[in-house]
């Protein structure tokens, strides 16, 4: 049996922060086939009529709630099983259900669903169907207007347990999906100050305090995070951090990472740790409305001297937006061939 996350209705309201608690559903045993009604109306030997393309607008709330209205079908009658449903892309199709919303009536012609911030979405990409309860498969939804505004520069309270991100954007094939970040605690990058010595990060820590011994660390990719530094699969560069309340700022210089170089294209993950022998955090830039920042957020890659020859070193936000220092053989800027 297939299961599947419903969630309880949440009224015709705006995203808000009202608890809503998941509920475990599973699909119902094969049995016969029930006829069809839609076909039925039009006569044993017709087909019904063909899924007219659906678009969702999407409206985003400051605390990360996401409001989906759907332009229904003329003739569309409201049904208590119709449901947004959230399923998850790529990596992440093995590991997560997918997740159902309450698709209900909202206006003449509408129907609304809601995705409230306290409702724990996996991290992940997520795409976006509306299953409107007619007998039919979920149909995919394409874009409509969104309203994010909401989402740029997004402060949330920095003792916030656990931080939820959710951004719409348009696939390749012009359908509507869902980024989804759920991390706590939480390093936020902001500004980014870079020269010929190193890269400067300002930022902000969410979920943690900042205490003795707190650090930045770079980390040359494949290390273990989790592991004790003599245990590291891959080297680690650690730089003291200045903070202020949940405000941080350090400096990495290049120098050490020119010295470790080891002759291929290397990429060193920036991570925080609050305290000595806290966890690490993976810093990253999540709160603003841009779905994938790799393209948009350009820093340069200045050329440094080390005893191997000419490097190229600079920072740049992965995929997933978390931030990475990379070094390469002196050459010039271009794109990043190792598409992470």
């Amino acid at each position: 049996m297939n299961a599947s996350t419903q969630l309880p209705a949440t009224g015709a309201g705006p995203a808000g922060t009202e608890a809503v608690a998941p509920v475990i559903t599973e699909a119902p045993a094969a049995g016969p086939a029930a006829p069809d009604a839609t076909a039925a109306e039009h006569g044993a030997g017709e087909a019904a009529p063909a899924a007219q393309p659906l678009r969702a607008d999407c409206i985003a709330d400051s605390a990360g709630g996401l409001t989906f209205d759907i332009t229904a079908p003329q003739g569309t009658r409201p049904v208590w099983s119709a449901a947004l449903v959230l399923r998850p892309r790529g990596d992440c199709s093995a590991a997560h259900e997918e997740l159902r919303l309450p698709l209900g009536p909202n206006g003449s012609g509408r129907l609304r669903a809601v995705l409230p911030s306290t409702v724990a979405l996996p991290e992940g990409r997520w795409n976006v169907y509306a299953d409107l309860g007619d007998g039919r498969d979920p149909q995919r939804l394409l874009p409509g207007d969104n309203d994010l505004r909401s989402l740029v520069d997004r402060r949330p309270l920095a003792g916030i347990g656990r931080l939820g991100v959710r951004i719409p954007y348009t696939t390749r094939s012009g359908s509507l999906a869902l980024r989804s970040w759920l991390r706590g605690p939480h390093a936020e990058a902001a500004d980014i100050v870079v020269d010929a010595g190193g890269t400067t990060v300002t930022g902000r820590l969410y979920g943690a305090v900042l205490g003795p011994g707190a650090c930045a660390e770079a980390r040359l990719r494949g290390g273990a995070p989790e592991a004790d530094e003599a245990d590291e699969a891959g080297p680690v560069v650690t730089v003291p951090l200045t903070g202020d309340g949940p405000e941080f700022t350090f400096t990495l210089p290049y120098v050490p990472l020119a010295e470790r170089w080891g002759g291929d294209n290397e990429r060193w993950d920036l991570w925080l740790r609050a305290a000595e022998g806290a966890e690490p955090v993976r810093i990253a830039r999540l709160l603003d409305d841009v779905p994938e920042k790799k393209a948009i957020f350009v820093h340069p890659a200045l050329p440094v001297g080390c005893p191997a020859g000419q490097l190229r070193i600079g920072p740049y936000y992965t995929l997933d937006n978390d931030l990475t220092i990379r070094v390469t053989g002196d050459r010039p800027d271009g794109p990043d061939s190792t598409g992470c």
